[in-house]
Order: C-alpha cells, then structure tokens, then sequence
C-alpha cells in the first residue's frame, strides 16, 4: 500500500493553519464559521503532523545509515 501525499505542501498548510487561527482569534464570526474553520485547522494541523513525522523518518533513517560501520576487506591493511 503505497502513502498517500497530503494535498498541501508543508508550508502551504502552515501558513493557512496561521491564517485560521488568527481568523478565529479576532472573532465577529458566526459559530457555524468558527466551527468550519476549527475543522480546517484540525485538518491543516493533521496535514503538517504528517509532514513532520516523514521528516523525522527520513532524517532517522539517513542518521542511521551513516552510523552503519561499513565493512572492509578482511586483508585491507587498517
């Protein structure tokens, strides 16, 4: 089962998630408003938490190939 990509770059959701929480923040919206915009939030927030944790696996796995002792010829002379 190959992974699906979120739709959104990292940066494109972070900056959306920015712009719905100060939405949220200054008020004056319905609640029917607010109540869509938290959802796009969570859906945003979910978006670069899934981005993050490939970083976070992409860097684990790059730090343990170079921890990988690579192996010499048994008659190498070091």
């Amino acid at each position: 089962m190959a992974e699906e990509k979120p739709e959104l770059s990292y940066e494109q959701a972070r900056d959306e998630l920015t712009d719905v929480v100060r939405r949220l923040e200054a008020g004056g919206l319905t609640l029917e408003e607010s109540l869509a915009l938290w959802e796009r939030g969570e859906r945003l927030a979910a978006i670069c938490g899934e981005w993050l944790e490939g970083a976070r696996a992409r860097l684990a796995a790059a730090m343990a190939e170079r921890a990988e002792p690579t192996e010499r010829p048994e008659n190498a002379p070091f």
